[in-house]
């Protein structure tokens, strides 16, 4: 619990009755490798915060490929936000690429500690605004202007150990390009 709390911390402050309320409602799970914590059309109730493992966020295209919008390594919480706010089945399948521990809660019980706790509800807002507008920004316009170099050198600075956890193939539909570009890039560094 000493990472998720370390991790939750840093985008604010918990008094100690915060701390205790939101680990009343969590568990340890471990998921094992191909299983899935969302899946395509399921309407999510849980908030996963990685401990050890890697999960993969994928939505099936109309003509059956795979696109990986994004990757969950150690201290990331995974989760189909979207439709835990809305309520409604998610667009994405959340699958785990190795045996992978979490600690969860489900996002309701959390969303009510928000009304609860204005320092939970602080912490919630400042998640929200670094991961769903200071990053997610910038990633929207990298992946439609920026260069298939561009946005692999951009992946392996975000993500220094997932080279060697990963299959070319993951990274390659990540980047939004072909396994063979990526082999390309690779040759050219």
């Amino acid at each position: 619990m000493t990472d998720f709390w370390d991790k939750v911390t840093k985008y604010h402050p918990l008094s100690a009755e915060s701390r205790q309320a939101w680990g009343e409602i969590i568990s340890s799970r471990t998921y094992r490798r191909n299983e899935t914590l969302v899946a395509e059309g399921q309407v999510p109730r849980q908030v996963a915060f990685v401990v050890k493992g890697l999960f993969s966020q994928y939505y099936t295209a109309p003509n059956g490929d795979i696109v990986i919008k994004r990757f969950f390594p150690e201290t990331y919480l995974a989760a189909s936000v979207s439709a835990l706010l809305t309520q409604s089945p998610s667009q994405f399948t959340i699958r785990a690429l190795e045996n992978t521990t979490v600690l969860e809660y489900n996002f309701h019980e959390f969303k009510k500690l928000t009304t609860l706790y204005p320092d939970v509800a602080a912490l919630y807002i400042r998640y929200l605004e670094i991961h769903w507008v200071l990053e997610k920004e910038p990633q929207e316009i990298s992946l439609r202007y920026d260069t298939a170099k561009s946005r692999y050198m951009a992946f392996i600075q975000q993500f220094p150990t997932l080279q060697n956890r990963l299959k070319q193939h993951e990274i390659a539909s990540y980047l939004g390009i072909t396994p063979t570009q990526l082999s390309r890039i690779r040759a050219e560094l």
